[in-house]
């Protein structure tokens, strides 16, 4: 493959609310269910990007995150998944799908977010990345992503094979897609069935009708549990059925046919041969239990609370003016007031053990580039994966405080893995910024921050601002411990 695959489209938080059921309702003639373990997983083009990126493929994904937990719970489990993402603003909240279920079977799904925000425009790296990409897969879950104009353009202009997961509510697929792979319910939305017609007719005809409706190159019909039925070039229609009989939960399985064909079309198969690719694909993956075993192992699969990624920082008895400004809640209601301002958002990052002049001045540089100052904050772990057993010489708790009681911080977000990408992905900072000890002399300093890369995804900028010299935490543990061996 020349590119990653790019993975596009509404990216939803899903959770299943597992539990027992032993009694009703005293008011009401409704089961109760006691919970016993919840799990979260990114949701629609999000679990299409997962799955590829299982496969061992390169993966990126363009969607859009909201400023709220939702949004940075996602970001969480999509990075452990090893998927890149390339956000987009979203304004209102993050789309979530709960289900509710005892032995196995849904019970109830509870659905919340509200209607669909507006995505915000690429980046030019977005762009970019969608030109050079091996193949691009359009999972559309008719919130908005996939109607993006800049979006359309460049899905238009690529010469990569192009695969769109349509949805009723979503705009028409851009023309000249190489493949369409809409179910039987969504064929028979947007083609009207004929009264009396049987069930492979009706999908041979919404097939040919949207094939020339989108102009595109094909479209197969998924039919479930019996394979799919392929329309290109042609007056026959390809039937592929399914290798087995397979039930269980179906969950996912149209996603995991989508990235699977988008694969095989990377790899230069034929629309035919990524066709029976995908039927055989998924399968197995409902054969095989579904969306509760098919997840890859790295991605966190607990209970939220004790998921990495960024997180808060329960209240302490240090004062609630500043524990308000520590966490996920915190730093999502500074970027929804800074954002709907129009005011720049700024964030650096660091594990600031020891706070000291060199930190503050740095600190106060940064937060007069914009309208707020984010701080990504390593946690406890991290500081130790990174620096040794023996450090922190501060918690995380007494750290984020020390750094929250700064008049030119206005928030900490604090993240366990070993750098900020996953929590700059969720808080899109305009501006990302480090202590002038990261330049390397000479030419473009912002070019050494590992972070700029990450930045150029929504179009931030990264800079280097002046440090003072002889400020360092490690040179002050070192003396400290020196002062104590005399």
């Amino acid at each position: 493959m020349r590119g990653p695959v790019v993975v596009l489209g509404d990216t939803l938080l899903d959770r299943d609310v597992e539990g027992v059921v032993n009694r009703l309702c005293p008011d009401s003639p409704v089961p109760v269910l006691d919970e016993t373990v919840a799990t979260d997983r990114p949701g629609g083009a999000g679990l299409a990007a997962v799955f590829a990126a299982a496969q061992g493929a390169e993966v990126v994904l363009v969607t859009a995150l909201a400023d709220d937990a939702g949004g940075a719970r996602l970001s969480a489990l999509l990075a452990a998944a090893g998927v890149q993402v390339y956000p987009l603003a979203l304004s209102g909240a993050t789309p979530e799908k709960i289900r509710l279920r005892a032995r196995g079977r849904v019970l109830l799904r509870h659905d919340r977010g509200g209607t669909s925000g507006e995505p915000g425009q690429p980046s030019d790296e977005v762009l970019r990345v969608i030109a050079g990409a091996s193949a691009v897969l359009v999972s559309d879950y008719g919130r908005g992503v996939a109607r993006q104009p800049a979006l359309r353009d460049a899905l238009a202009a690529t010469r990569a094979p192009v695969v769109w997961d349509p949805h009723p509510r979503g705009p028409a697929a851009v023309p000249g897609v190489h493949l369409a792979t809409p179910n039987e319910s969504e064929v028979r939305e947007l083609v009207p069935a004929l009264p009396g017609a049987s069930r492979l007719a009706t999908a041979s005809r919404g097939a040919q009708g949207l094939r020339r409706r989108w102009r595109a190159g094909a479209v197969a019909v998924t039919l479930g549990g019996d394979g799919a039925l392929l329309c290109h070039a042609g007056s026959t229609p390809l039937v592929v059925p399914t290798p087995g009989s397979a039930e269980g939960d179906t969950c996912g399985a149209g996603d995991r046919f989508a990235a699977a064909a988008s694969l095989a079309l990377a790899q230069g198969a034929l629309v035919s041969e990524a066709v029976q690719v995908a039927v055989a694909e998924a399968s197995a993956y409902v054969a095989g239990g579904g969306v509760a075993t098919a997840l890859p192992s790295s991605t966190p699969t607990v209970r939220a609370r004790s998921a990495p990624g960024p997180r808060a920082l329960q209240p302490g008895p240090r004062g609630a003016a500043v524990a308000d400004r520590v966490g996920v809640p915190a730093v999502a209601t500074l970027l929804s007031e800074v954002r709907a301002a129009g005011g720049t958002v700024v964030a650096t990052g660091g594990c600031f053990d020891l706070l000291h002049a060199g930190h503050v001045a740095t600190l106060e540089a940064a937060r007069q580039l914009g309208d707020c100052l984010i701080v990504c904050l390593n946690s406890d772990a991290s500081v130790a994966a990174l620096k040794g057993p023996d450090r922190p010489v501060q918690s995380e708790g007494d750290r984020s405080r020390l750094l929250a009681a700064l008049s030119c911080v206005d928030a900490v977000l604090i993240f366990d893995e070993p750098t900020p990408e996953t929590a700059l992905s969720w808080v899109r900072p305009d501006v990302w910024v480090k202590g002038g000890d990261y330049a390397t002399g000479g030419g473009d300093a912002s070019a050494s921050l590992p972070e700029a890369e990450v930045l150029r995804r929504w179009g931030g900028n990264t800079v280097v601002v002046p440090y003072l010299d002889g400020r360092s935490t490690t040179d002050l543990i070192v003396r400290t411990l020196a002062e104590r061996t005399r």
